[in-house]
């Protein structure tokens, strides 16, 4: 998978298992607590699995339960290149929002990571701005963590376009924080 600005952590976790005994519960636990903490949660399930529906079902409950079910979530139905064009297409109509692949097509996979990366991408704006020399430090962390479009050294600095959100910008100094926020954390 080729490399992102800014980066994006791919987490996999334990599948959801109906009944889980008791033995491993905390392990599932933390599972749980991952799940919580995400952006986007990427509900990868096999196609080809007869007992498809009532796994959707319970992943389903489960998040419910731990309080995650707010969160984007998005289902990728995989092993499509081991059902018939019928299953298939029952598939569709019941999960039209689903993407359907094959994990083993590499243009699949690739078609993953595009739309991770437009997910995330969404929500920035491009950011426009100079950097003094003494202010490289900065530089270095906006190529960590957005995207730089544009560099143009002059005699006094860098002109620098970055995609990116506001908030990170402003964590890493570039940017100033609205006078509501500064206000807020004043108080």
């Amino acid at each position: 998978m080729p490399e992102t600005a800014p980066r994006i952590l791919v987490s996999d976790t334990v599948g959801f298992i109906q009944e889980i005994p008791h033995s491993l519960m905390a392990s599932f636990r933390s599972t749980l607590d991952e799940a919580l903490e995400t952006d986007l949660l990427l509900q990868i399930a096999d196609a080809a699995d007869p007992r498809l529906d009532e796994q959707l079902k319970v992943t389903a409950e489960v998040l419910e339960q731990v309080g995650a079910i707010e969160i984007p979530r998005r289902l990728v139905l995989n092993k499509v290149d081991q059902i018939s064009d019928e299953r298939r297409q029952q598939l569709e109509e019941q999960h039209p929002e689903a993407l359907f692949l094959s994990a083993r097509k590499s243009e699949d996979i690739a078609l993953v990571h595009a739309l991770l990366v437009a997910f995330f991408e969404d929500p920035m704006q491009e950011f426009t701005f100079e950097l003094p020399f003494d202010d490289f430090g900065k530089l270095s962390a906006a190529r960590d963590e957005a995207r730089v479009l544009s560099e143009k050294y002059t005699d006094s600095g860098v002109t620098v376009t970055l995609l990116s959100n506001r908030i990170t910008l402003e964590r890493l100094g570039l940017l100033e924080p609205p006078e509501r926020v500064k206000e807020f954390w004043e108080l």
